[in-house]
């Protein structure tokens, strides 16, 4: 397990790339990205909905509250990334999956 300063460091980086990626495509994409104290909501309009991406120190997870499920991602020293361990996606693809399922259409790629 990652000492609490390394998983920090890595969920803050992680969090704030995702945020700058969101954030570019927050027009295309129909929803708007809002960050708070680390935690991180993308907000939807049609259909209503929101996501959260939150740090859990305490198990060292990124955690994602998306589509009444939740979703636990892993720091991976091979992919230098988190990743969900049921379906092996790193962070922004699965959270570009996550969006084109509530928009019901292919319109978000994340880099």
């Amino acid at each position: 397990m990652l000492d609490e300063l390394t998983f920090r460091r890595n969920a803050d980086h992680a969090i704030e790339s995702l945020k700058q990626s969101l954030i570019e495509a927050e027009e295309v994409g129909g929803f708007e990205v809002e960050e708070q104290n680390g935690v991180l909501n993308i907000v939807f309009d049609d259909p209503p909905a929101k996501f959260v991406i939150t740090p859990n120190t305490p198990v060292r997870q990124l955690w994602i509250s998306a589509l009444a499920t939740s979703f636990k991602l892993d720091w991976s020293e091979t992919e230098r990334d988190f990743v969900h361990p049921k379906d092996s996606l790193t962070l922004k693809p699965l959270v570009a999956s996550l969006i084109n399922q509530q928009l019901g259409k292919e319109a978000v790629r994340l880099e």
